[in-house]
């Protein structure tokens, strides 16, 4: 859901994820019914005269950057590859598909909770072993087990959005003489000085409660650790935990503070994404906002150059780890056709993410995807702080949640951290709350 913002960066402003090392150069060898490989004739394509659907939400750019990489699948292998889009609700796309047995061969789910629903309907075709392999050459455990569901692996997360970020308005920081900040206590602390300044320094989102959401979810991880986060998001740990607690008792130090909020409270809850951003860049009535790589596209639909007025820090430590959490696309099969497994395995190659990375508005969570093949500087720094991060990085928790609990507009947790913004000093009947809402969405 999220997600969908990230369709509108800019060429240029996309985020990349750098790492190192090499793998071997993936082939794609072309499939029967069943999966195995079968031999092409001499001089011939492997999948020559074989047809593949693929469906996905993208629409404008990034639909035609996608279409980029499914031409050199094409080149490569001879399949004739068409493309459709399922607009921002896939679910209500797949849905009458997959019970008109007619679905795509391939779809790009947005929400890795998504993989277990499907799973679960038997709509999807586990990886074969090659695809498996070319999993776990390119990517860490943890984005393996994002794809899998009840011990069986199905998806390749093929690209991401970078949701660790504080973006800043320049003038607002040389004004108030604050340099940014790597922890949380310095965070708070320049909070203060630019608010003496005269400036607001925050502008939240509070109208998308989406927002909210990333900003628990970057407290959180930093504050409990990545076991914790995966505890939380799994709600194997309940939400009145003191872990949470403390989560929020961090968030409270800059939401409850009249003068750290631009137009109060109040009128941060009125406020949606992308208007935040105008508050920041456009307006110039606050020096901050807390939120992903494709904040760069309001930033410079208001007029502010990035990297220059428009410039960003990583989420500051709020406790011992630096934290780093991604949004991302998950690619599956729903077809056991020719041709289905080669395109998962070529988008989850190396090769496969190199072309990608070349192109703008995209996040590649390969490890094996060379820093050189991305398109500006900004793109490689922010990539750096995930290769930093390592086995830290965390997906987005809400959208590991049932969409009951973690994405649905006025329910659940965007509704109890709304609430929580509206009054930051409820912190208990916050945890009450958001504990109730969980049972529910998982049914407890």
């Amino acid at each position: 859901m999220r997600n969908a913002r990230a369709a509108a960066i800019l060429a240029g402003l996309a985020v990349a994820v750098a790492a190192c090392g090499n793998a071997p150069t993936t082939t794609s060898p072309s499939t029967d019914a069943s999966g195995s490989a079968s031999a092409p004739a001499a001089g011939a394509k492997p999948l020559e005269g074989v047809k593949l659907e693929v469906a996905a939400k993208w629409t404008g750019d990034e639909q035609k950057n996608f279409q980029q990489v499914l031409k050199a699948f094409t080149e490569k292998t001879g399949a004739e590859v068409t493309y459709a889009s399922t607009g921002e609700d896939t679910g209500a796309y797949l849905g009458p598909r997959i019970q008109g047995k007619n679905p795509p061969d391939v779809a790009i789910l947005p929400q890795p909770g998504l993989v277990q629903q499907y799973a679960d309907q038997n709509a999807l075709i586990p990886l074969t072993d090659d695809v498996v392999k070319e999993v776990d050459t390119n990517y860490t455990p943890y984005w393996k087990e994002l794809g899998s569901a009840s011990g069986k692996v199905y998806g390749v997360l093929i690209k991401a959005a970078h949701k660790s970020l504080v973006w800043y308005r320049a003038q607002a920081y040389d004004d108030a003489g604050v340099q940014p900040a790597t922890t949380w206590d310095e965070l708070v602390k320049n909070a203060q000085t630019i608010a003496d300044s005269g400036t607001a320094p925050f502008s939240f989102c509070g109208a998308s409660g989406w927002t909210l959401t990333d900003l628990f979810e970057n407290v959180y991880l930093s504050t409990a650790g990545p076991e914790n986060y995966d505890k939380l998001s799994k709600h194997e740990i309940p939400w009145t935990d003191p872990t949470v607690t403390t989560a929020l008792e961090k968030i409270a130090q800059i939401t409850g503070k009249k003068e750290f909020v631009v137009d109060g409270n109040a009128g941060a809850l009125q406020t949606d994404f992308p208007g935040c951003v105008t508050k920041v860049y456009g307006d110039k009535k606050a020096a901050m906002v807390i939120e992903a790589d494709f904040v760069a596209v309001s930033a410079v639909q208001s007029k502010a150059k990035v990297g220059e007025e428009a410039k960003y820090f990583p989420f500051p430590k709020a406790g011992d780890t630096a934290p780093v959490v991604l949004g991302g696309d998950v690619a599956v099969a729903m077809k056991d056709s020719p041709g289905a497994m080669a395109l998962l395995q070529f988008l989850a190659s190396k090769e496969g993410g190199e072309i990608w990375a070349k192109l703008p508005g995209y996040l590649s969570p390969n490890k094996n995807v060379s820093p050189d093949n991305y398109p500006d500087e900004l793109t490689k720094q922010l990539g750096q702080t995930i290769v930093s991060a390592g086995d830290a990085v965390r997906y987005d928790m809400s959208d590991l949640a049932p969409s009951a609990f973690g994405g649905t507009d006025g329910k659940g947790e965007w509704k109890a951290l709304q609430d929580f913004l509206r009054n930051p000093s409820d912190i208990k009947g916050t945890q009450t709350t958001l504990e109730a809402e969980a049972k529910k969405a998982w049914k407890k």
